[in-house]
């Protein structure tokens, strides 16, 4: 069973136990929430379509989240030769949306299976010793020497190039 419903301007497929995302609604989180714009509904292969909305048809969800932020959008405006670009960016605020119920029928329930105690068996079998030798102190490992440092020699001076003289050739 799914219904296409209109949530806040826009046309959401939905079905019992989905959730889905949807502008920013003045609903807080864990409240209860009711579509009534039902524009079509499909139950195991029998459709009504609704002129333009089906009368009496409600479309029951709970608010997860009212504080989801979308990716960010960037808009970018330019005008060529004139030397106008302006760049924005924008984030849309979501509330996320779980449906719970189309026209009354309301979602499978999930089966959650249940913990079992574990028991413990007390056929522990004798542990094994293990014998453990004493440790002999580690015997202190003789110091490298330390390192040497390469004593560096002043450079030798070149003898100056003569350069020619002015007017003497």
């Amino acid at each position: 069973m799914y219904a296409i419903v209109e949530i806040a301007g826009q046309q959401f497929k939905v079905e019992n136990g989905k959730k889905i995302f949807v502008h920013r609604l003045e609903a807080e989180e864990g409240t209860k929430v009711d579509f009534d714009q039902v524009l079509l509904i499909e139950d195991e292969g029998k459709i009504t379509i609704g002129e333009p909305v089906i009368k009496d048809a409600v479309v029951e969800g709970v608010v997860l989240d009212d504080k989801v932020r979308g990716d960010k959008v960037i808009v970018f405006k330019k005008k060529r030769k004139k030397g106008y670009r302006i760049k924005n960016g924008h984030r849309q605020n979501f509330s996320q949306v779980e449906i719970i119920s189309i026209n009354g029928v309301g979602a499978p329930k999930k089966v959650t299976p249940k913990k079992e105690a574990k028991k413990v068996e007390e056929t522990e079998a004798p542990v094994k010793e293990k014998k453990v030798a004493a440790r002999k102190p580690a015997a202190k490992k003789e110091e490298a020497p330390a390192k040497k440092t390469a004593v560096k020699k002043p450079a030798e001076k070149k003898p100056a190039a003569k350069k020619p003289a002015k007017g003497k050739e």
